[in-house]
């Protein structure tokens, strides 16, 4: 056998087995009595219990060992047709009554009903409680009198329903409701009571009548009596009455008068403490209105002088607030603007400065820490712009005539020419004046240098 074959098979077999199981699990529904029977275990006092009895419920039904079945507990409505059951009085009575049973659900009644009703049908059960129900009620009826039954059905009923569901508890069963429809003898005694009950209840009415008639007349003669006594009383009272009635109006008339005269001496009276008090008060409202139209004058008037006066001078004031302020607003931006000139000139002569300083620097690292040799080198930096610059100091001189006069009195030979190109050459400062008036000395190579430079610049100027 393949593996997958052998797994389908555990698969089916252990899903039928929880099906089989979960089949085996029954729920009571509310109108029935769950009954297992079989290996149920034991009653409370140690023996065997023949089966459990769930209502409401559930319970797993163990296969093999147990079983169930349910009870019906839907009402069973039984005729009960008695006839010829011989009462106290060895009267015999019919009691035809319809009787309402069912099976209880109450634990102890519930195990005799699995006991003896289990399996039995409906028809049986409602048989089985007739039988019961039969032999109580001849049992009842033995034992109370005809005139009891008949008058006193409460208790007939109650010594009924004690007898017949005490028997019905011992099958499992319980009474739920009695109804006897009518009791009748075979001798005619109950109608024969009937009969003398209504004789004495017509009697007892004839008697009642006669004696309300004749508490009738005698009550009518007195209300009568009553009557004409009341009315003289009345009449009398009612002259009296009258008579005093005339007096509280006479009494009345006069008061009235009198209060009326009083009335009107307070009426004129107010009505002219009114008046004057209404002239004060006119008064007193034109002396107010007198002075609020003063007021009112003198807020006009000062409405139309002194506001426009006052706005004049506000608006001055303030004129000369703002003219201030945009004085000020202006001196301020000047002063930010020639302190912003002045902060960036300074920055550009600090930079300058800087850089000439790190240029120095370099310098004096170039000649090892040397004065001399730095100062050489920036001279030899700077000689050729000197030398140009005191070259361009006669170099712009226009001079479209020259006339010398010369008595040719010179020995050595030299023209006027010569001596006035000569003497204007020597007009410029040389370049070692220059060093001394700075605090220098200029080197004697340099000196040498600028004389040859300077011969060649006469020779050029001869040419």
């Amino acid at each position: 056998m393949s593996p997958l074959i052998l797994v389908t098979v555990i698969v089916f077999v252990v899903f039928g087995t929880v099906a089989a199981l979960f089949a085996r699990y029954k729920k009571c529904p509310s109108d029935k009595v769950l009954v297992v029977y079989g290996k149920v275990g034991k009653n409370m006092e140690g023996g065997i219990r023949s089966a459990k009895c769930i209502h409401g419920g559930a319970a797993f039904i163990w296969p093999v060992i147990q079983d169930f079945r349910f009870l019906n507990l839907t009402p069973m409505s039984i005729e009960v047709n008695l006839r010829n059951a011989l009462s106290k009085q060895n009267i015999r009575v019919d009691v035809p009554s319809i009787f309402t049973v069912g099976v209880s659900t109450e634990q102890g009644i519930m195990q005799n009903a699995a006991e003896r009703l289990l399996g039995l049908a409906s028809e049986d059960i409602a048989n089985l409680a007739k039988d019961i129900i039969f032999g109580q009620l001849r049992l009842v009826i033995a034992t109370m009198d005809i005139e009891e039954i008949n008058s006193d059905r409460d208790k007939f009923l109650a010594n009924v329903t004690n007898n017949v569901e005490a028997e019905l508890k011992k099958v499992g069963l319980r009474l739920i409701n009695v109804n006897v429809t009518d009791i009748n003898d075979e001798s005619g005694y109950i109608d024969a009571l009937g009969k003398e009950a209504a004789a004495k209840a017509v009697n007892d009415a004839k008697k009642s009548v006669a004696e309300k008639d004749r508490d009738g007349a005698i009550g009518q003669a007195n209300a009568q009596r009553d009557e004409r006594v009341q009315v003289a009383e009345a009449n009398a009272a009612a002259v009296e009455g009258e008579n005093r009635s005339k007096i509280t109006v006479a009494n009345s008339e006069a008061d009235r008068r009198e209060k009326q005269a009083q009335a009107e001496r307070i009426a004129t009276a107010a009505e002219k403490v009114q008046t004057a008090k209404a002239l004060g008060e006119a008064y007193l409202a034109e002396e107010e209105a007198e002075k609020t139209r003063a007021t009112k004058e003198k807020a006009t008037k000062e409405a139309d002088i002194v506001v426009p006066a006052e706005i004049e001078r506000r608006k001055i004031q303030i004129q000369a607030e703002a003219e201030a302020d945009r004085i000020k607003i202006n001196a301020q931006g000047q002063a930010d603007a020639i302190f912003a000139k002045m902060d960036a000139e300074a920055r550009g002569i600090r930079e300058v400065l800087s850089k000439q300083a790190e240029g120095f620097e370099k310098i004096v690292g170039a000649a090892e820490g040397n004065a001399d040799k730095a100062i050489m080198l920036m001279i030899a930096d700077k000689l050729p712009e000197l030398v140009k610059t005191q070259v361009e100091a006669v170099k712009g001189i226009k001079i479209d005539k020259v006339t010398v006069w010369d008595n040719g009195g010179k020995q050595s030979g030299e023209t006027a020419t010569a001596n006035f190109v000569s003497g204007m050459m020597k007009s410029v400062p040389p370049l070692k004046d220059l060093f001394n008036m700075a605090g220098m000395d200029l080197p004697q190579y340099l000196g040498k240098e600028q004389v040859q430079e300077a011969k060649k610049t006469v020779e050029k100027t001869e040419e």
